[in-house]
């Protein structure tokens, strides 16, 4: 029986979201390495691995399987997904259109490291940062959930990196919030710098959020 990744749930959902990833068919007790990678909006490569072995039916199941080496290490179910870095040096995951999703490319090769063998199966899985139903983009982008209002809310001021990001904000609507990701400087109009930050445009933030109907 060839060996299938199994995810669940199955082919897409929200970054936040817990997967479940299994494999069957394999030979029991075999060693695999299990591969992810994505890449960001600019092409950079992010990968995590870790070494497994298949228990006595040759199955392997993540959420009771621990690692043994690479990435990390022990009993860690989406280490596959948090533990990924750089292929470049210093870079950091970060999604600014939260609009499309990051797909996550996973796969279970032969053996273990140094030098794992054949590739026996692979899947994709596509990762949301904008749940179902959750809109709305003012100055900034303000984040409603799918569900009738009204919701506590939140304006969300993100690092000190200028322009709008967004992934943060569109997570937290998910969850029943109602968020306004708040541009600050260096995006469109607003200040270049940080030398000259005015108070008055984060109260008026704030109140257009406290004015919202939802």
């Amino acid at each position: 029986m060839a060996a299938t990744l199994i995810l669940e749930p199955a082919g897409r959902c929200c970054w936040d979201e817990l997967v479940r990833i299994a494999v069957r068919g394999l030979v029991p007790e075999q060693p695999v390495t299990l591969r992810a990678s994505l890449c960001d909006e600019k092409g950079a490569l992010f990968q995590a691995h870790a070494r497994y072995r298949a228990d006595a039916r040759g199955e392997l199941d993540l959420e009771r399987a621990p690692a043994l080496g690479c990435s990390f290490a022990g009993l860690e179910p989406m280490g596959l997904l948090w533990a990924s870095e750089p292929e470049k040096p210093l870079l950091r995951l970060v999604k600014r259109d939260v609009r499309t999703p990051l797909a996550v490319e996973l796969e279970v090769l032969d053996g273990h490291d140094p030098e794992p063998g054949r590739l026996l199966c692979r899947a994709r899985h596509k990762r949301d940062f904008l749940p179902p139903g959750v809109a709305g983009r003012v100055r900034g982008t303000l984040f409603l959930p799918p569900e009738p209002g009204p919701f506590p809310g939140i304006v969300d001021i993100l690092g000190t990196g200028g322009g709008l990001l967004e992934y943060r904000a569109s997570l937290l609507a998910g969850k029943g919030f109602a968020v306004m990701a708040l541009a600050y400087y260096n995006y469109e109009d607003l200040p270049k710098t940080m030398d000259i930050l005015h108070l008055e445009y984060f109260e008026e933030a704030v109140n257009y959020l406290l004015s919202h109907p939802e």
